[in-house]
Protein backbone atom coordinates (compact mmCIF):
# COMPACT_ATOMS: atom_id res chain seq x y z
CA UNK A 1 0.00 0.00 0.00
CA UNK A 2 1.20 3.52 -0.79
CA UNK A 3 -0.37 6.70 0.53
CA UNK A 4 0.23 9.93 -1.36
CA UNK A 5 -0.30 13.28 0.30
CA UNK A 6 0.41 16.93 -0.25
CA UNK A 7 1.44 19.21 2.58
CA UNK A 8 1.96 22.95 2.77
CA UNK A 9 3.28 24.44 5.99
CA UNK A 10 3.03 28.19 6.43
CA UNK A 11 4.80 30.09 9.20
CA UNK A 12 2.90 32.98 10.73
CA UNK A 13 4.37 35.58 13.05
CA UNK A 14 7.76 35.99 11.42
CA UNK A 15 9.60 39.18 10.53
CA UNK A 16 9.57 38.46 6.78
CA UNK A 17 7.14 37.53 4.03
CA UNK A 18 9.69 35.05 2.65
CA UNK A 19 9.13 31.46 3.77
CA UNK A 20 11.85 29.57 1.87
CA UNK A 21 14.07 29.18 4.95
CA UNK A 22 11.13 27.63 6.82
CA UNK A 23 10.36 25.30 3.92
CA UNK A 24 14.02 24.25 3.95
CA UNK A 25 13.69 23.34 7.63
CA UNK A 26 10.61 21.23 6.89
CA UNK A 27 12.49 19.39 4.12
CA UNK A 28 15.41 18.76 6.49
CA UNK A 29 12.92 17.21 8.92
CA UNK A 30 11.67 14.90 6.16
CA UNK A 31 15.20 13.87 5.22
CA UNK A 32 15.73 12.65 8.76
CA UNK A 33 12.83 10.21 8.58
CA UNK A 34 13.95 7.94 5.75
CA UNK A 35 10.67 6.04 5.39
CA UNK A 36 8.80 8.77 3.51
CA UNK A 37 9.58 9.88 -0.04
CA UNK A 38 8.97 13.50 -0.92
CA UNK A 39 8.92 15.83 -3.90
CA UNK A 40 9.15 19.57 -3.36
CA UNK A 41 6.92 21.68 -5.62
CA UNK A 42 6.50 25.46 -5.82
CA UNK A 43 3.29 25.37 -3.78
CA UNK A 44 3.78 22.45 -1.40
CA UNK A 45 5.47 19.11 -0.93
CA UNK A 46 4.13 15.76 -2.11
CA UNK A 47 4.73 12.85 0.28
CA UNK A 48 4.59 9.11 -0.30
CA UNK A 49 4.46 6.64 2.59
CA UNK A 50 3.74 2.94 3.07
CA UNK A 51 1.31 3.53 5.94
CA UNK A 52 -0.72 6.28 7.57
CA UNK A 53 1.37 6.33 10.76
CA UNK A 54 4.55 7.07 8.79
CA UNK A 55 2.78 9.75 6.79
CA UNK A 56 1.38 11.48 9.86
CA UNK A 57 4.77 11.28 11.58
CA UNK A 58 6.24 13.13 8.59
CA UNK A 59 3.50 15.77 8.71
CA UNK A 60 4.14 16.31 12.41
CA UNK A 61 7.90 16.60 11.81
CA UNK A 62 7.32 19.29 9.16
CA UNK A 63 4.83 21.17 11.31
CA UNK A 64 7.03 21.14 14.40
CA UNK A 65 10.16 22.11 12.44
CA UNK A 66 8.68 25.54 11.73
CA UNK A 67 8.18 26.21 15.44
CA UNK A 68 11.77 25.16 16.06
CA UNK A 69 12.82 27.60 13.33
CA UNK A 70 11.11 30.49 15.12
CA UNK A 71 7.56 30.69 13.80
CA UNK A 72 5.05 31.86 16.39
CA UNK A 73 2.17 30.17 14.59
CA UNK A 74 2.04 27.47 11.91
CA UNK A 75 -0.77 26.86 9.43
CA UNK A 76 -0.60 23.41 7.84
CA UNK A 77 -2.66 22.18 4.90
CA UNK A 78 -2.83 18.45 4.26
CA UNK A 79 -4.42 16.45 1.44
CA UNK A 80 -4.32 12.65 1.64
CA UNK A 81 -5.00 10.13 -1.14
CA UNK A 82 -5.24 6.73 0.58
CA UNK A 83 -6.12 4.24 -2.14
CA UNK A 84 -6.22 0.61 -1.03
CA UNK A 85 -7.43 -1.28 -4.08
CA UNK A 86 -4.16 -0.89 -6.03
CA UNK A 87 -0.70 0.41 -5.19
CA UNK A 88 -0.08 3.72 -6.95
CA UNK A 89 2.70 6.10 -5.98
CA UNK A 90 3.18 9.74 -6.80
CA UNK A 91 5.08 9.00 -10.03
CA UNK A 92 2.37 6.55 -11.15
CA UNK A 93 -0.22 9.32 -10.85
CA UNK A 94 1.84 11.67 -13.00
CA UNK A 95 2.52 9.00 -15.62
CA UNK A 96 -1.18 8.19 -15.83
CA UNK A 97 -2.08 11.78 -16.68
CA UNK A 98 0.86 12.17 -19.07
CA UNK A 99 -0.20 8.99 -20.87
CA UNK A 100 -3.65 10.38 -21.42
CA UNK A 101 -2.20 13.65 -22.69
CA UNK A 102 0.01 11.74 -25.15
CA UNK A 103 -3.05 9.94 -26.54
CA UNK A 104 -4.86 13.25 -27.07
CA UNK A 105 -1.91 14.70 -28.98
Amino acid sequence: MLIVAQIAVVPIGTSSTSISSFVAEAIKALRGLGDVKYSLTPMGTVLEARDLDSLLRAVKACHESLFKAGAKRVYTLLLIDDRRDVERGMQDKVRSVEGKLDKQG
